[in-house]
């Protein structure tokens, strides 16, 4: 839980250990210029946490409603959805906590509080990484789908797609321990962000590649039907639209965050830097937000999934 004011304790090493456990601890800003920092309140938290609950929980309960949805392609989706719940979930639980600790409503030892929050920390990690694979994933079973259509169902069958899904979350869990583990240590932070940057690659390659070979193929079409120029442009930039949301709205929630980690390793006592950290709570919201676009970027477009999700709305179980 907090210690430092408003700054909010998610992966606690980054805020509030003490400085002397953390060689690399952030320095005030005395000197430095004049800062920006936006506040976000904690109602604004809990109320973004709650929307991504909803929609997650949504997504993932018409996935298991409908049987033709069993495929490896909406498992990930579903991964990738319980996730992003899981983000959620641990922002608002530790939301919660604060404002009870803060109101006296919770009053509990202090060795008791520190064991809760270094829960929080491994779930919020955990699903963090997790999201950022799974997002990976669903870029390969597309890429998969488009550039290996014949040989798909061979390539990426449900035993496979069973075994990424629990490598990753094995995967995950390590991850968060080893980081609550050895927060003291740069490489830590530097194996993070180098995940983001691993990630934020692959789905570049492959969605650019995507998007290249529909152009061609839309181009192939155009010659055959003789209007070359109307089908090749609308369909291009309808393409290059959907490419430019769909890495940039990753890029713009996940990118600050991760620039933020980078940052206490490249320059921990800058006052350029400081004035970034001091917007950590920003940051936090935009991984937030990105947990209740993502359900409308990878799920809620399928037309099948809509329709379930129509009737589980209606309580048609």
């Amino acid at each position: 839980m907090p210690a430092l004011g408003s700054q909010r304790r998610l992966l606690g090493s980054l805020n509030c250990t003490p400085p002397a456990t953390l060689p690399f601890t952030l320095a005030p800003n005395r000197t430095g210029p004049q800062c920006l920092e936006v506040s976000i309140p904690d109602g604004l938290f809990l109320s973004l946490g709650l929307v991504s609950l909803v929609e997650n929980v949504l997504v993932v309960a018409a996935i298991a409603k409908n049987r033709n949805l069993h495929s490896p392609m909406y498992y990930f989706i579903c991964c990738l959805a319980v996730s992003d719940l899981l983000v959620s979930v641990s922002n608002v639980l530790e939301t919660a906590v604060m404002l009870l600790l803060e109101a006296g409503v919770l009053a509990t030892q202090a060795a008791v509080v520190q064991q809760l929050d270094n829960v929080i920390d491994v779930l919020i990690c955990g699903s963090m990484v997790s999201s950022l694979c799974f997002l990976g994933a669903i870029a390969v079973d597309r890429y998969i789908s488009i550039f290996y259509a014949l040989r798909y169902h061979s390539v990426v069958t449900l035993p496979r797609a069973w075994r990424i899904i629990a490598a990753i979350w094995v995967a995950s869990i390590l991850t968060s321990l080893l980081f609550i583990t050895y927060y003291n240590h740069k490489v830590i932070l530097l194996c993070l962000v180098g995940l983001f940057i691993a990630m934020l690659a692959l789905m570049a390659v492959l969605y650019v590649h995507m998007l290249a070979r529909a152009c061609q193929h839309a181009r192939g079409i155009a010659r055959l039907q003789k209007r070359q120029r109307p089908i090749h442009q609308g369909f291009g930039l309808k393409g290059a639209a959907t490419l430019t949301i769909l890495l940039g709205v990753f890029f713009l929630c996940w990118g600050p965050f991760f620039l933020h980690l980078s940052l206490i390793v490249l320059c921990p006592q800058h006052p350029t830097c400081g004035c970034i950290f001091k917007n950590f709570n920003l940051f936090l919201a935009l991984i937030i937000c990105n947990t209740i676009v993502d359900p409308l970027i990878y799920a809620f477009r399928s037309q099948e999934l809509r329709k379930t999700l129509q009737e589980v709305l209606q309580c048609s179980w």
